[in-house]
C-alpha cells in the first residue's frame, strides 16, 4: 500500500471497539510519520481519541442533532447540514479513508469523505458497495484481542508490532486523578467494572456481592467505575448487607468521571475486574493485572500481555451474543462462582509479583557486573 499523506479512520462507537482500535492510527504513524491521521467518532466517544499523540485531528459526528432534525422531519435543514459536514470532510483532502465500523452508517460517513481511496472492515448493510476494498473481519487469530484490526492492517501492509492500545489524557483529567487519589483513596486499590450495554454480558450482582468483601480483604480499597446509565443498577449492587459492611473500603464511582479520567484510575490499579466493557479492556490496554469475565459474548481468549486472564466457561451455546437460548438464565455467567474469581486473581497477582521481582533482580545483576567492569 502506497504511502498516504491524508487518512481517515471512521469507528463511531463503541468504547472498547475504540481502545482496540487505537493501534491502527499507530501503524499507520509508524509506517510513515508524515502522514496525517484523522479519527471520525461520536461525541461521547471523542475523548478517547483526544490528546492521542498519533491522531493528528478528531473529527465529531454530530449524531444527536441529525436525528432530531429527521424525528422533527426538518429534512431541508437536516439536508444542509449534511451538505456542509461533507464540505467540511472534503476540504481535508482525504487520500483514504477505512471504515472500521463496517455498517451503513459508517459507510455513508466514509463517503461523504470523498475519500479518493475507501476501505471498509467487514462491511455490511449494503456498505460494501461504498468501497473500493472490504477486508473480512473474521481472519486471522480471532481468539486474539483485536484481531480483526490486526488483520486489517497485515492486509495493509501496515506493521503490526509493537501492537499498543492507547488513550489519550488531557493534563485538566490528569491533575482531577491525581487529587481524586490523594484526598479520597490514598492506599493501593482494585477497580471492578460490572456495568456493560447489554443485560446478558453482566454477571450476576450476588457474583459481584460476594466477590468485593473478598477484594477488601487483599488489604485494598475497591474502586467501582461505570457510566451515568448505570447510576441505578450501582447502587442496588452496593445495598447488600455484604458490600455495607465493607467499612467504605468500596468507593463507588459510578457516573463520577469521564472516560479519561476512568482510564488514568485503571492506569494506576493494582487489578481490575470487569465484564465485557470498554473499561475492562483498558486494563490489558494499560498492562495492569485484569480479570475478564466473558459469556454471551467472547471478543477475544489472548491478550499481549502475561498478566490478563479470560474466566469463560465456553458452553455449548455460547457464545449466542444477541440471541440467548437459556431462557435468560445465562449461565454461562451465573456458573461463574466468586471463589473462581478471587482464587484467578490471586494467582495472576502472585505470578505479577514474581514477575517484577526476577526482573528487578536481573537488573540488579546486570547493574553490578557493569559498575565492576
Amino acid at each position: 500500500m502506497k504511502a498516504l499523506q491524508t487518512i481517515l479512520i471512521i469507528r463511531l462507537s463503541a468504547i472498547g471497539d475504540i481502545v482496540m482500535a487505537s493501534p491502527v492510527a499507530a501503524a499507520l504513524k509508524q509506517r510513515d510519520p508524515q502522514t496525517k491521521v484523522l479519527w471520525l467518532t461520536q461525541p461521547e466517544c471523542a475523548s478517547l481519541v483526544q490528546n492521542n499523540p498519533v491522531v493528528d485531528e478528531v473529527i465529531i459526528w454530530p449524531r444527536a442533532q441529525w436525528q432530531t432534525l429527521w424525528q422533527q422531519r426538518q429534512f431541508g435543514k437536516l439536508w444542509r447540514e449534511i451538505r456542509n459536514f461533507r464540505q467540511m470532510l472534503k476540504s481535508k483532502q482525504i487520500d483514504t479513508a477505512i471504515d472500521l465500523q463496517g455498517l451503513l452508517k459508517s459507510g455513508i460517513l466514509t463517503w461523504l469523505s470523498g475519500a479518493r481511496k475507501k476501505i471498509g472492515l467487514g462491511s455490511k448493510e449494503g456498505s460494501q458497495w461504498l468501497m473500493h476494498q472490504v477486508i473480512d473481519r473474521d481472519s486471522g487469530d480471532t481468539e486474539m484481542i483485536g484481531s480483526e484490526y490486526r488483520w486489517l492492517c497485515q492486509q495493509l501492509h501496515l506493521p503490526t508490532s509493537p501492537w499498543q492500545m492507547t488513550m489519550g489524557a488531557s493534563e485538566q483529567a490528569i491533575s482531577n486523578v491525581d487529587t481524586l487519589i490523594k484526598e479520597n483513596i490514598n492506599s493501593s486499590y482494585i477497580v471492578i467494572c460490572p456495568f456493560t450495554t447489554r443485560p446478558q454480558k453482566h454477571w450476576l450482582d450476588n457474583g459481584w456481592q460476594q466477590l468485593i468483601p473478598k477484594l477488601v480483604a487483599l488489604n485494598s480499597k475497591v474502586i467501582m467505575l461505570g457510566g451515568p446509565g448505570d447510576i441505578d443498577h450501582a447502587e442496588r449492587l452496593i445495598s447488600s448487607e455484604l458490600v455495607t459492611e465493607t467499612n467504605n473500603k468500596l468507593i463507588n464511582l459510578v457516573g463520577k468521571t469521564s472516560l479519561q479520567e476512568a482510564a488514568l484510575l485503571i492506569q494506576q490499579a493494582q487489578a481490575v475486574v470487569g465484564v465485557d466493557t470498554g473499561l475492562t479492556h483498558m486494563g490489558h490496554a494499560h498492562n495492569v493485572p485484569t480479570i475478564a469475565l466473558f459469556g454471551s459474548t467472547r471478543p477475544y481468549l489472548k491478550t499481549d500481555t502475561s498478566n490478563s486472564q479470560i474466566i469463560y466457561l465456553n458452553m455449548h451455546c455460547s457464545p449466542c451474543r444477541r440471541n440467548p437460548t437459556c431462557d435468560g438464565r445465562f449461565d454461562c455467567l451465573s456458573d461463574i462462582s466468586a471463589d473462581a474469581v478471587f482464587q484467578q486473581l490471586q494467582t495472576t497477582l502472585a505470578m505479577t509479583e514474581q514477575s517484577i521481582a526476577s526482573n528487578t533482580a536481573e537488573s540488579q545483576a546486570v547493574k553490578h557486573v557493569l559498575n565492576n567492569e
